[in-house]
C-alpha cells in the first residue's frame, strides 16, 4: 500500500493459524466517497468504537455512528457524521495539526494525512494556488475530515496489507459546489484521477466525490479487475441517496491473496495480414515488445479469396493500447486493427539456481512450486559450449531442480 511505508508487514491469521498479508479489494461500481468507504470497511468487520474513539479524539466537533440500511435491495452499512459547522474553511497545515493531536496510530496518522495531502496537491492545482494557499471548503469541514480519519483508521484496524482498486464509476451531469456548479467528475476528482481508469454509468448524479477520489488514488498500490483472492469477509457500504436501477453502494472484499502475480485487465490488439513477408512481421513484433506489449503472437489462417495469412495479437496495459496501435499501422500494411478487453492472470513466478553437470542453470519456478523450466539462454549456452544436444541439457536441469526439492 503506497501510504503505509515503514509501517509493519500486516498480517492475519487464516483458518489454519498460518499468518497471512490480507488484500482488500474496492468494488466501485457505483462510484466511491468517503463515508461509503467508512461504512463498507465496518460492514466488513472493523470494529466501530475504535473509529469512533478515533473520531472523537479529533477536536473537530464531530459525532459520528452507524447504521444498517438498504440501497437497491442490498443490505449495507451508513456512516453517518453529525456536526455543527457549516463551511467551515481550514487550511492543510490546521488539519494536519488536528490530525497529530488526534489519539491514532502511526500507520493510521501518516495515511490520514498522505490522503489530504493528495487532496491539497489536486486542488491547489485546479485553483492556480500554492498548496499552503488552499482553504478546504467542502473537504475541510467536519464531516469530510472524519471520513477521511475514519477511513485511515479502518483500514488499520483491519489489519489490511494491500488495497487494489476496480475501475471507478464517476457519475455524470453537474454537481452544486461552493464556486458554482460544475461539471461530473468535479475538477478535482478528475485531476485525482488521471491515469486511473474511470466510466460512466447510471443516473446523471455525481458518484465519485473528491474525498473517496483521494483515499483510492493514495491507499490503492493498482486498479484494475478483482485480485485473486481467499475471501474471509464483503463488506457493503451505503452511499446517500437510493436509486432506481443501481445499488448505491461501494462493495469490498478482504481475504488472503492467493499465488497469483498480476489480475488486471489488458487491451488485446488484432490484425489480419496477408500480404507481407516474414522479415517485415519478425521486425514489427520486435517494435512491438520494445514498445511495450506484454506479448506478440502470430496465428496463421486462410483469408478472403483463399490466401493464407496471419493473425497479429498484442496483449497490452490499457496506457500502451494507442501506442502500440500506431505501430501495427506504421510497421505493417493492416487498414484496421480490432481492440477489445481481457483479464490477464499470471501466477508468481520466482528463480533459483541448479548445478549440472555442464554448469549451472536458472529455473523459474511458479509461487505453489507446482510448475517448474530451465531457463533456455543458459541451457542454450551450455549446449554450445559442451556439444551436448540441448535436449539432455534441460533434462540434467530439470533433474537436478528436483532432486534439490527433496
Amino acid at each position: 500500500m503506497r501510504a503505509r511505508r515503514g509501517r509493519r508487514e500486516c498480517l492475519h491469521h487464516n483458518y489454519n493459524g498460518r499468518a497471512v498479508s490480507l488484500t482488500c479489494y474496492l468494488d466501485a461500481f457505483s462510484g466511491i466517497s468517503g463515508d461509503m468507504l467508512v461504512g463498507a470497511l465496518v460492514d466488513a468487520g472493523a470494529d466501530q468504537s475504535v473509529i469512533t474513539g478515533a473520531i472523537a479524539s479529533l477536536d473537530c466537533d464531530a459525532a459520528v455512528s452507524f447504521e444498517k440500511t438498504v440501497r437497491g435491495g442490498v443490505t449495507a452499512t451508513k456512516y453517518k457524521v453529525a456536526t455543527e459547522e457549516t463551511g467551515k474553511h481550514r487550511h492543510l497545515s490546521h488539519i494536519v495539526k488536528m490530525i497529530e493531536g488526534a489519539r491514532l496510530t502511526k500507520a493510521a496518522m501518516g495515511n490520514a494525512i498522505a490522503i489530504f495531502q493528495r487532496l491539497g496537491q489536486a486542488e491547489a492545482e485546479v485553483h492556480g494556488v500554492p498548496i499552503e494557499k488552499v482553504h478546504f471548503h467542502e473537504v475541510g469541514a467536519a464531516d469530510s475530515i472524519a471520513d477521511i480519519v475514519g477511513a485511515a483508521v479502518a483500514f488499520d484496524a483491519l489489519d489490511v496489507s494491500s488495497v487494489v482498486c476496480s475501475p471507478i464509476n464517476v457519475g455524470s451531469g453537474t454537481v452544486k459546489t461552493e464556486h458554482g456548479i460544475l461539471p461530473v467528475p468535479a475538477p478535482a476528482t478528475a485531476l485525482l484521477l488521471k491515469g486511473v481508469p474511470i466510466y460512466v454509468q447510471g443516473p446523471a448524479v455525481e458518484l465519485a466525490t473528491p474525498t473517496g477520489a483521494a483515499i483510492a488514488v493514495t491507499m490503492a498500490s493498482r486498479f484494475g479487475v478483482l485480485p485473486a483472492l481467499k475471501t474471509e469477509s464483503i463488506g457493503y457500504g451505503a452511499g446517500d441517496k437510493d436509486f432506481p436501477g443501481l445499488a448505491n453502494v461501494l462493495r469490498v472484499f478482504l481475504g488472503e491473496p492467493l499465488s497469483v502475480k498480476e489480475s488486471l485487465i489488458v487491451s488485446v490488439l488484432e490484425a489480419n495480414i496477408d500480404d507481407l513477408t516474414p522479415q517485415v512481421l519478425a521486425y514489427a513484433t520486435e517494435r512491438l515488445f520494445e514498445c511495450g506489449a506484454l506479448d506478440v503472437s502470430l496465428h496463421p489462417l486462410t483469408m478472403k479469396k483463399g490466401r493464407p495469412g496471419q493473425r497479429l495479437t498484442v496483449i497490452a496495459r490499457p496506457e500502451h493500447q494507442e501506442a502500440l496501435a500506431q505501430i501495427l499501422f506504421a510497421e505493417t500494411s493492416t487498414l484496421g486493427v480490432r481492440i477489445h478487453t481481457a483479464e490477464r492472470r499470471v501466477q508468481t513466478r520466482t528463480m533459483t539456481e541448479v548445478e549440472t553437470p555442464y554448469g549451472k542453470v536458472h529455473m523459474k519456478v511458479t509461487g505453489g512450486g507446482g510448475s517448474y523450466a530451465p531457463e533456455y539462454e543458459d541451457c542454450r549456452r551450455l549446449a554450445k559450449q559442451s556439444g551436448v544436444a540441448l535436449k539432455h541439457i534441460i533434462a540434467e536441469a530439470n533433474y537436478a531442480y528436483l532432486n534439490k526439492r527433496k
